[in-house]
């Protein structure tokens, strides 16, 4: 039985290893229900049993000044010592997401869905374009038109051309269809801060934000029922508090 019922939460401002936490928690008992009715099924030898539903999170949040460094990463991205990163207040830890290096910060919208993909879809490179697309759309409200660009994830603009220059990065792990970590959006995000990294190890491509490319602040409680109504819609989600 597929459980569309997606349970939102804004976490504010919440420290990342706190969050981290809060993200395995959750995971690993979705998980570990999938493991136990599988198991139970084959106990049974084929008798009908009615099944659990497997939850899902939407989870929205921001971070105080932290890089992240996913499995796939290397460590040279990061172009601070331990010195630097407290003269900039930042924490630094390595996760178990793909991609590479990243960060986050204050006025950057992070979300992390902690799905079952058995209740939506098993593919996890459509749930990539999927959450792709939902932030594509969010930017198009606001007259922003961005894009994909081809072998990276990710939402970008100007992506054929020198001006290429990423809004949204994507990093997620999956273990039995369920997902966890996500997409920071950059909304009013002081983009000095990836001054100090190889972005997503990239070197020679830009990084951006709402704010910059608008020319002012932007709402970004505003951004996120937008981001959340499109996330919903694209994986015909039924969201609940």
């Amino acid at each position: 039985m597929k459980n569309k019922q997606v349970f939102f939460q804004d976490w504010g401002l919440i420290d990342y290893k706190e969050a981290w936490d809060k993200q395995e928690a959750i995971f690993a008992d979705t998980v570990n229900l999938k493991i136990a009715q599988r198991n139970r099924a084959i106990a049974s030898e084929g008798d009908e049993m009615e099944e659990t539903p497997t939850p899902n999170y939407l989870v929205f949040c921001e971070h105080p000044h932290v890089y992240t460094l996913g499995k796939s990463g290397k460590p040279e991205h990061l172009l601070l010592d331990e010195k630097g990163l407290k003269e900039k207040k930042a924490a630094y830890y390595l996760i178990n997401r793909g991609g590479d290096i990243t960060y986050h910060g204050p006025g950057q919208i992070v979300s992390y869905p902690i799905l079952d993909l058995d209740n939506f879809f098993t593919d996890i490179h459509l749930y990539l374009r999927t959450l792709e697309e939902a932030v594509i759309l969010t930017l198009a409200h606001y007259g922003l038109q961005a894009g994909r660009y081809p072998g990276y994830t990710g939402v970008w603009f100007d992506a054929d051309n020198e001006n290429a220059r990423k809004i949204c990065a994507l990093g997620v792990r999956c273990s039995r269809w369920v997902t966890m970590h996500g997409l920071a959006f950059n909304i009013n995000t002081d983009l000095e801060y990836f001054k100090n990294i190889v972005p997503c190890g990239i070197d020679d491509k830009a990084v951006t934000s709402m704010q910059q490319e608008l020319g002012h602040k932007v709402d970004i409680n505003e951004v996120k029922e937008i981001l959340k109504q499109h996330i919903s819609v694209l994986f015909n989600m039924e969201i609940s508090q």
